[in-house]
């Protein structure tokens, strides 16, 4: 870092299994993927190329190199993957992450329906080939999946080879774990949590207010994902106490009720 200041929470170093940061692109030029990781690449743990957007991305394979040469690996949305499975053409998509140089894939059904123990063998046979990252939860906002499915869902998938499992939430943030509102669905949460290792769970939370409740909820060292570029710099202040919504929440103060903070001494 630029300069020192104590009392801030301690961040794992990359590779990292848990305060990992899963950023998305969503159709970066590759100038722009240069700039991003310029800025942010000791801070994202791996990059998504949102949904299906790599398909109509140009000069896919210098941007995926941008990514590769500064250290970050990246992958295909899980979109993609559903993409070629509901047409028939699974070894199709095993080719393309080979061609690509990918060693990761997303594995979901978000966005059709999958019968789980199909979803399962993917899964297993992709884990053979690459990490795989699985999604649960669906991107239809009506389909309300019961806490006790969502623990069960998890399990199998990591027990299928999945290396994490991401909780749904789109890019929006407003389906899955979350409410319409971007509320996040705290009882859902916790009970996952009971069932689940924390390490192996990323936690989609495009919108700041999300970050924070996860933040102040498992601490700084939490997995999220679905991370826009410009918010990743922001992102890791929320996470060090060094923005004004974790401000007071690492060194133990509690904020007074006209909103000004007592005096701070360091030792």
């Amino acid at each position: 870092m630029n300069y020192h200041l104590s009392k801030l929470p301690e961040r794992t170093a990359k590779p990292r299994q848990a305060g990992f940061t899963m950023a998305m692109d969503k159709g970066l030029s590759v100038r722009e993927a240069e700039d991003f990781m310029s800025i942010a690449s000791p801070h994202v743990d791996i990059v998504k190329l949102g949904w299906a957007t790599s398909y109509v991305t140009p000069n896919l394979k210098e941007k995926i190199k941008a990514y590769h040469d500064a250290g970050v690996p990246c992958y295909f949305g899980g979109t993609l993957f559903e993409a070629f499975v509901i047409r028939n053409q699974f070894d199709d998509y095993r080719k393309v992450l080979d061609e690509y140089g990918l060693g990761y894939a997303e594995v979901s059904d978000g966005s059709i329906d999958l019968d789980h123990d199909k979803k399962l063998n993917y899964i297993s046979q992709l884990a053979k080939q690459v990490t795989v990252l699985s999604e649960v939860g669906s991107k239809d906002a009506d389909k309300i999946i019961p806490p006790y499915q969502w623990i069960d869902l998890m399990q199998k998938e990591l027990d299928a080879g999945a290396w994490k499992v991401i909780g749904e939430a789109r890019e929006g943030g407003n389906v899955g774990l979350f409410r319409s509102t971007g509320e996040v669905r705290s009882g859902l949460v916790q009970e996952i949590l009971t069932k689940i290792p924390f390490e192996k769970i990323i936690w989609e939370a495009p919108q700041k207010a999300q970050q924070v409740w996860f933040i102040q909820l498992l601490g700084s060292n939490v997995n999220l994902g679905n991370i826009a570029p410009n918010e990743v710099i922001p992102l890791e202040t929320i996470r060090l106490g060094l923005r004004g919504d974790t401000f007071l929440h690492f060194l133990g103060i509690t904020r007074k009720k006209d909103n000004t903070a007592p005096p701070f001494h360091a030792d």
